[in-house]
């Protein structure tokens, strides 16, 4: 009975991660393929004929100065992604800090403003900020200032900073430690798993931007690579190999940043679930 409850397990879920990853083989396996076979749909799922066309014609579209060269596109949704992650870090982890380990008069009622502002959708603020940014547009810090501070993130940062006990802290200061010191060389080193799992969601977040570079950039060489890939995809007619050979390279860094930060990513989504 056991071994026959295990085995319906293994079948159901094994059946829900086949229905999860299709759309991600489709993806990869349809970059593959001729063009005229990619909307073949299940019957053709599998290709018979395996090419890199579709790579080649990606590059060869996106070499020239009139229509930017693809490594321009990838060094703008870098560069972006980078300021972004490297200052939220900073920048969120600072302020998780000061609301979860400082004492000072106001801050829960700062801790409920941010609880709430995870609830503000960036489409609400959209029109907003381009109206308070528009004199910078076209340039490329604009396109990473207003994603560095996150509700979100200090949130994760507040919840594992807080469950780090206050002993270490009263210890750190019988040694002489201020709270900058002690931030820097006792709250981060312990804090890895949140500082992983913070980097991967929020370089998520910042590579798939795409409202917002929209309504900001309008010049060719500063455009992201999703940005790139909408236009890209609005030419006319349409090739999906192509397409979906453009989809495959814009979903590798990702899949390097994860693989990069997965055991620290793991240990940190583990432990939030646990304190939740």
């Amino acid at each position: 009975m056991t071994k026959l409850r295990r085995a319906a397990d293994y079948l159901v879920l094994g059946s829900l991660a086949f229905v999860f990853a299709l759309p991600a083989l489709y993806l990869v396996l349809g970059s593959f393929k001729p063009s005229n076979q990619v909307l073949d749909g299940l019957t053709g799922f599998l290709p018979t004929d395996l090419t890199l066309r579709n790579y080649r014609a990606v590059f060869d579209g996106l070499s020239s100065d009139s229509t930017g060269h693809f490594w321009q596109f990838m060094a703008v949704s870098v560069s972006v992604s980078v300021i972004v992650v490297v200052g939220g870090l900073v920048i969120n982890s600072m302020a998780a800090y000061a609301l979860s380990r400082l004492r000072w008069h106001g801050r829960q009622p700062v801790l409920t403003v941010v609880l709430l502002l995870m609830l503000v959708p960036f489409e609400s603020v959209a029109v907003p900020l381009f109206h308070l940014l528009g004199d910078h547009r076209n340039t490329l810090y604009v396109l990473a200032l207003p994603f560095i501070a996150n509700a979100f993130s200090i949130y994760q940062f507040h919840t594992a900073f807080s469950s780090i006990p206050r002993s270490i802290d009263e210890a750190a200061r019988l040694d002489g430690a201020g709270p900058w010191r002690i931030l820097f060389s006792v709250i981060w080193p312990m804090s890895k798993p949140v500082f992983a799992s913070v980097a991967i969601l929020t370089f998520l977040m910042s590579w798939g931007s795409f409202l917002w570079p929209v309504l900001m950039i309008s010049e060719p060489a500063l455009r992201p690579l999703p940005l790139e890939m909408s236009v890209f995809q609005g030419q006319q007619p349409p090739d999906w190999g192509q397409i979906l050979a453009f989809g495959v390279l814009l979903v590798t860094p990702v899949l390097i940043v994860f693989a990069f930060f997965q055991r620290w990513f793991v240990q940190g989504v583990a432990g939030s679930a646990v304190k939740g």
